[in-house]
């Protein structure tokens, strides 16, 4: 034994405490109960958030190479795109611009609605390309070889899919 653990020990004896009576060997059942979640009123009394939206142009592509480059069925974000791809994938190439990496809102994989097409064609796309460089303001959605789908259309409006910001609570 060391010097000084024999003066600790010497300062501070060891106690011992008296045994008390023992637990019970029944243990309580606890049932699970539900969780509520309480909002106050000022946050369930906001409108829902708006985001912003913007006036484009709009085109329609097909992933062949005289439309696009020498790799036709890859996309700005390394996706592959599907030789049987049609309309209602819903894949959209977006100019320069308006994407983060140069200055814009958007960046690849969010999801955009686009309005002011037409019936079939409108809804939400996911970008998953860009454009040439001298386009501004512009998105092109992807449609399938087979379609006959051609058109440009002015004053489109498209906004940022915002994702479900809802908490999901669970309690058991």
């Amino acid at each position: 034994m060391s010097i000084a653990l024999l003066v600790l020990t010497l300062l501070f004896p060891p106690r011992v405490f008296p045994t008390t009576a023992a637990l019970p060997s029944t243990v309580a059942h606890l049932s699970p109960r539900q969780a509520v979640l309480f909002m106050p009123k000022t946050l369930a009394a906001l409108p829902p958030r708006t985001l912003p939206s913007y006036q484009v142009t709009a085109t329609v592509y097909s992933a062949e190479a005289r439309q696009t480059d020498k790799e036709p069925l890859v996309t700005a974000d390394n996706s592959r795109i599907s030789r049987h791809h049609n309309s209602k994938h819903r894949w959209m190439a977006l100019s320069r611009d308006m994407l983060k990496d140069w200055g814009g809102k958007f960046d690849f994989g969010d999801s955009v609605r686009v309005q002011g097409i037409s019936a079939e064609l409108d809804g939400t796309y996911v970008i998953h390309d860009t454009m040439n460089r001298r386009l501004h303001r512009t998105i092109d959605l992807l449609v399938g070889r087979h379609e006959r789908i051609y058109g440009k259309w002015d004053q489109v409006s498209i906004s940022k899919v915002e994702e479900d910001a809802t908490p999901t609570w669970t309690a058991s």
